[in-house]
């Protein structure tokens, strides 16, 4: 989320909106935007709903990290289709701002 933020200018000329979703409660996540300077928003999903119907859902991680996703990057179009799935192995990987670029274009 702090690359997202720090390229956030290059993704949004490109007319792609950025949005979070995270398991953490609101007030987690309010915090965790103010620390970190992240200005578009960041969606609340305490119950993992959403992270599990989007197949998100972390099934190894136990105690406080239950609920967790793993880390990726839908790629929706203007109706809220998903057109692109960008996900690594490995619970810190990401992708680059590049390769979201790419892959929103290529939905477009």
């Amino acid at each position: 989320m702090v690359q997202l933020q720090k390229d956030l200018k290059k993704i949004e000329g490109t007319g792609i909106q950025v949005v979070g979703i995270s398991y953490d409660a609101v007030d987690v996540l309010a915090k965790f935007s103010e620390k970190k300077g992240i200005t578009f928003p960041l969606l609340s999903d305490p119950e993992s709903k959403t992270i599990i119907a989007y197949s998100l859902l972390n099934k190894e991680a136990k105690g406080k990290q239950t609920g967790i996703p793993y880390p990726g990057t839908y790629v929706l179009d203007k109706d809220g289709v998903v057109r692109a799935k960008l996900f690594r192995e490995g619970p810190l990987a990401r992708h680059s701002t590049d390769e979201l670029m790419k892959a929103s274009q290529e939905v477009k």
